[in-house]
């Protein structure tokens, strides 16, 4: 039921997610043991890698945890990083490298989506006792994992125009039937015997969620889907595309509700129904857009000052929010900022743009209005919203049904590789 964006589109989304919420006070760092809580093929896992994968949790959720929930939260939290050293494990066999300057440009995003200077997310982390090592870890296995998605799937990472069309013509002989704008959060259970324990846990995430919690920042965390990536969103779905008995949950909720935990084929899902329509009766909001790009000539490395050529770059991208004031100026700031990439990326759906903080922005930015510098490794870029309307489409265009289909296949083959390097691997659990 799972959908991913294009692997182009979602480096490091989940993480960025992760830093979305006020940087609140977190419970304070116990004293550190570097006992091992698990060895995965001989790989160690320490309860110190276990703490601090806790205490990411409680400060990117905004939440304050006792130390009790945070002790209930644990044992999933090592499943989960048992599951990212498999992971890591055979990206590294298969000879994937995850460039340092793809790490250092997912850090910056997270600075600069949150509107911090460089360095100020380590010294923000150090100070509520997380390590950033934390913080990277998580990133190289992402994507890392989604390179290795690409390559595995091979031939079948391309859609032909004859399936795009198939999906299609199913969607418009669905037609008034219903579908759900959802999030979701997938936990596995891949031997009986821990339902109990994953449904407990699921049953915590719940209520911290009903406290508050952001969805978006507790999938980003805790979800087991590649959707993960996207702070558990599935964007528009039918009913086709979920377990029947999430669909039934769905139609007896109301918008903006938490569902309790739902046992499905391999896991447990918790998803959160954000809003309803008829396919082909609900009108979408569109966006035309207008880009400038700044590069810069040297890599932006987020763990050190920016240059000076970079710090002109940034200052320049903000001082056209004083001179730029339609999208024809956008264009023509674009063209004298060498094209670098286009001015107009063509028609934008609010509802399917990700990573949700991105859509947030362009949802609330005022039409005419430049938007804050959204800075990358390679350069910094401003935004302007030209006109809003709605659509009525019978059908997503045929470039998102694409990205749907090949989004349910990596997803799938996502499960099913790491179910192998499950019943493959020696794992050792040492008790507390």
């Amino acid at each position: 039921m799972r959908r991913l964006a294009p692997a182009h589109a979602r480096l490091l989304i989940g993480l960025l997610l992760a830093a979305l919420a006020p940087l609140a006070s977190a419970p304070p760092a116990r004293a550190q043991v570097a006992s091992i809580a698990a060895v995965v093929n001989g790989d160690v896992i320490t309860r110190a890698d276990v703490d601090n994968r806790a205490r990411l949790f409680a400060l990117s959720s905004g939440i304050p945890m006792s130390p009790d929930m945070l002790d209930r939260l644990k044992p999933q939290i090592l499943n989960q990083l048992i599951d990212e050293k498999l992971r890591l494990q055979e990206i590294e066999r298969r000879g994937i490298v995850v460039p340092d300057k793809a790490i250092a440009a997912a850090l910056a995003g997270i600075e600069a989506q949150n509107h911090m200077q460089p360095g100020e997310l380590r010294a923000r982390l150090a100070g509520q006792g997380v390590a950033l090592r934390t913080l990277i870890d998580q990133i190289r296995v992402e994507l890392g994992w989604s390179e290795l998605l690409r390559e595995a799937l091979g031939p079948a990472a391309r859609v032909t125009p004859a399936e795009v069309q198939a999906r299609i013509e199913a969607l418009k002989a669905q037609v008034g039937q219903p579908e759900y704008l959802v999030s979701e959060i997938f936990i596995p259970v891949d031997n009986p015997s821990a339902r109990g324990e994953a449904e407990k846990f699921a049953t915590s995430v719940i209520d911290e969620l009903r406290a508050g919690a952001p969805f978006g920042v507790v999938a980003a965390q805790f979800s087991q889907s590649e959707t993960a990536l996207q702070g558990g969103d599935l964007g528009w779905v039918q009913a086709s595309q979920l377990d029947p008995q999430v669909v039934t949950l769905l139609n007896e909720m109301p918008p903006g509700a938490i569902s309790d935990p739902i046992p499905v084929a391999g896991g447990i899902e918790v998803v959160e129904l954000r809003d309803r329509r008829a396919i082909g009766g609900g009108a979408t909001e569109t966006a035309s857009i207008r880009q400038v790009f700044l590069p810069f000539t040297t890599s932006f490395n987020p763990g050190a000052a920016p240059t000076a050529e970079q710090r002109a770059r940034i200052e320049q991208a903000r001082g056209l929010a004083s001179r730029v004031h339609d999208c024809a100026a956008m264009e023509a700031a674009n063209k004298a900022a060498g094209d670098v990439r286009p001015a107009d990326p063509g028609p934008v759906e609010i509802d399917r743009v990700t990573p949700p903080s991105f859509r947030a922005m362009l949802a609330s930015l005022p039409v005419g209005q430049v938007s804050e510098p959204l800075i990358a490794n390679d350069g910094v870029a401003v935004v302007m919203v030209c006109s809003r309307g709605m659509e009525n489409p019978e059908a997503p265009p045929p470039e998102m049904v694409a990205r749907s289909i090949l989004d349910s296949r990596a997803e799938l083959l996502s499960r099913q590789l790491v179910a192998d390097l499950r019943r493959q691997a020696v794992i050792v659990i040492r008790s507390s």
